[in-house]
């Protein structure tokens, strides 16, 4: 079952990490051009390259950087699947009345940071999950939305509800980068449902 970390709690980079995709050696998607398609919403192939254009160009400005290129062999399927789930996390946010204000968004991004020893060491923590310095408050902001969800809805329905909202958005990924799987929420088949935490845990603090 998901299991919930405040603070440092980045459930998305925890798909990316331990969701790491089946591919497929032959195939093609319906939308041409698309690495997948959610709903309405198309995710481009290019769209995607730039994305992990970013995280390598953060990766290896970083003193670190050699050894997180190393780490990040499956850096455009991982990217893949978070920014699916993302779009699967709003909306179901949306559905059920629930939103993260700018004002909780900027006290998480404290308190990450505050756990994390300042900002530089925060973006830091997230590059090595993949997540340019730009996209950590997307990152931040999809977790309160899981994490509001499953405190309105309980762990249970939220996963439920996560899972009939991939289904309704008829979540099409392109074969190269796996078979999506709507009741996990990633391209292959993981030890939990939907997204895990990412981070460890604050010093002190319990599981």
């Amino acid at each position: 079952m998901f299991r919930r970390r405040t603070a440092l709690s980045v459930s998305t980079a925890a798909g990316l990490l331990a969701a790491v995709p089946l591919l497929t050696a032959c195939g093609s998607t319906a939308h041409p051009g698309a690495a997948a398609v959610v709903g309405k919403d198309r995710i481009t192939v290019s769209q995607l390259q730039g994305e992990v254009e970013d995280v390598r160009e953060a990766q290896r400005s970083s003193p670190q950087g050699q050894q997180l290129l190393a780490n990040s062999a499956r850096l455009g399927q991982d990217t893949l699947i978070r920014l699916v789930q993302d779009r699967i996390v709003a909306q179901a946010g949306r559905d059920h009345g629930v939103e993260v204000t700018r004002r909780e968004l900027q006290e998480q991004r404290t308190r990450v940071e505050k756990a994390n020893g300042g900002a530089a060491a925060t973006e830091d923590r997230f590059l090595a999950l993949g997540i340019a310095p730009d996209r950590i408050d997307q990152a931040l902001a999809m977790d309160l939305t899981h994490s509001k969800l499953n405190d309105k809805l309980g762990t249970a329905r939220a996963n439920q509800v996560l899972a009939q909202t991939s289904d309704a958005l008829h979540v099409d990924v392109n074969p190269r980068y796996g078979t999506w799987d709507a009741r996990r929420g990633t391209a292959r088949t993981v030890l939990d449902p939907w997204l895990r935490p990412a981070a460890p845990p604050v010093p002190g603090e319990p599981a």
